[in-house]
């Protein structure tokens, strides 16, 4: 009989997933190990994989069928435990008293080009022939998040990017405070160029168990297979998760936002523009 298991760490993509007959774990936070499933199988960016032999392909069929049924009731579950995660005005004053980390992924970019990673420091560039970069519509949405987030009396200190051009003008776009570029948050593309994929998720996990100065948050934008790996959360281009630091890689998702929300919650608990 297969074994499988539910649990929740923090946000739908927090779930604990096992099915053990098929000697296939997936842990809370983003975590990732499978067993006896062939290299083709892992396509989660960035997350530890071991094969110890490849099963049957009957087995194998019944193992990926048995992990998407958990997914599935994953899924479904999800909303009987929103109940835990901030919204509304308690988010807001919440973010007004400070001491968050407020995670983006950058905003919209070009899906017709792809990035082109083949030495150190190739992700640094913002020529579109090389690297996907911002587009038009995500630089206006990274303009309007920020202006959302002025309206709303949230309190910025830090405000750090990741080397990616994409994340740095998102960054720049919102006009939230000085962008400070910074390794701490990579694409788990350019891993292997970063100490490897486990040295990159620690360093996320250190970022976000940061502690931002009294009365501030800390602003970071950086990519969704790094956040996804590192605490669970995922969503769409300019996607906000938000955190509660606990400090030594420990922290707590208590929202999820996106980038559509921060306007709503400006006009409704926001300065009146004029």
């Amino acid at each position: 009989m297969s074994d499988i298991g539910l649990s929740r760490r923090g946000g739908i993509a927090g779930y604990g997933l096992r099915v053990a007959s098929c000697g296939l774990r997936a842990a809370g936070h983003g975590s990732l190990a499978v067993n006896h499933l062939p290299s083709t199988v892992h396509w989660f960016y960035g997350l530890p994989s071991t094969v110890n032999r490849l099963p049957s392909r009957g087995k194998l069929l019944r193992c990926m069928m048995l992990l998407w049924a958990a997914l599935l009731l994953a899924a479904f579950a999800g909303p009987a435990f929103a109940q835990d995660l901030l919204s509304g005005e308690a988010l807001v004053e919440a973010l007004r008293a400070g001491g968050y980390n407020i995670y983006f992924r950058h905003a919209a970019t070009d899906w017709s080009t792809d990035d082109h990673v083949a030495a150190e420091g190739d992700w640094t560039s913002c020529d579109p022939g090389r690297m996907r970069q911002l587009s038009e519509l995500g630089a206006e949405t990274a303009r309007r998040i920020g202006a959302a987030i002025r309206r709303l009396d949230i309190p910025i200190g830090r405000v750090l990017s990741s080397e990616y051009c994409r994340a740095r003008e998102t960054a720049q776009n919102m006009a939230l405070g000085p962008v400070e570029t910074t390794r701490e948050i990579m694409n788990m593309k350019a891993a292997e160029f970063a100490g490897g994929r486990d040295r990159v998720v620690a360093r996320a996990r250190r970022a976000l168990g940061t502690k931002p100065e009294p009365g501030t948050n800390t602003i970071l934008v950086a990519h969704g297979n790094l956040i996804l790996a590192a605490s669970g959360a995922y969503g769409g281009e300019a996607h906000a998760a938000i955190f509660e630091p606990h400090g030594d890689q420990e922290f707590r998702l208590v929202a999820e936002l996106p980038p559509e929300d921060w306007e709503r919650l400006a006009d409704r608990f926001g300065k009146k523009s004029g």
